[in-house]
């Protein structure tokens, strides 16, 4: 399995300055909750601990999982193939829904990439690029990992397709930057309208991927290392 992931990426990790496959290899697992009844102990002392199913809260919303599918940067998939739930803290679902609510008025909704992912599959990330520009080391975790950070993009409404970003998902160069600029004006304004209503609701962005938002003082929360097929049977 690990060999047929490194191939799709041979390329990528060429196109990407300073990444080094050789970097760091070992690490010190963090604390990690894998039983959900540990999980649930938690969130019944504190709701906004909470794992929550995103169409629970949001209605309609749209998904694109692509860690379910081959259509990601490893080529392979990284969950199950059956997966068709994404699961967020109540915090982040909660202010995701004010998100939805303020696009849905323009006619526009989003579509989620990924939100929580089990630290399991970061490890696999680490082992692949290397390079905590575009992936967590997992040492410290990821915000997917805690549940505090979601992947997403802009939809019309109307005729459910992509706003014009710029760039793909999981793009590794300089072009999925916050900071680059040159771009369209229609790709910047797209941008700048998922920034805006990102922020305007808590969350922060990742500088290197107009994708990817979470919540700020996420160490609060703790990582997780649970299956979807534990999520949906037990929470």
């Amino acid at each position: 399995m690990k060999n047929r992931l490194i191939l799709p990426l041979l390329v990528v990790l060429a196109a990407i300055p300073g990444s080094s496959p050789a970097q760091d290899s070992f690490f010190t697992t963090p604390p990690l909750i894998k039983n959900p009844a540990e999980l649930k102990a938690l969130y019944q002392k504190d709701s906004t601990l909470q794992l929550v199913e995103l169409r629970s809260v949001i209605p309609g919303l749209v998904y694109d999982l692509r860690y379910a599918t081959p259509h990601n940067f490893t080529g392979q998939p990284l969950y199950p193939r059956s997966t068709r739930v994404c699961y967020l803290r109540w915090s982040a679902a909660r202010s995701l829904q004010q998100v939805a609510q303020k696009l849905a008025a323009q006619g526009m909704g989003l579509k989620i990439y990924d939100g929580y992912r089990p630290y399991s599959v970061t490890v696999k990330f680490w082992e692949l690029i290397k390079d905590e520009r575009y992936v967590a080391h997992p040492a410290k975790g990821s915000g997917h990992n805690r549940g505090t950070a979601v992947d997403l993009t802009l939809i019309d409404l109307h005729t459910g397709k992509e706003l014009d970003m710029g760039t793909g998902y999981d793009d590794f160069s300089e072009k999925a930057h916050h900071s680059y600029t040159q771009l369209s004006k229609e790709v910047m304004d797209n941008r700048k309208l998922l920034r805006t209503l990102m922020t305007e609701a808590g969350f922060v962005i990742f500088e290197t991927e107009w994708w990817h938002y979470s919540l700020p003082n996420a160490s609060r929360f703790d990582l997780l290392d649970l299956s979807f097929k534990q999520l949906q049977k037990k929470l």
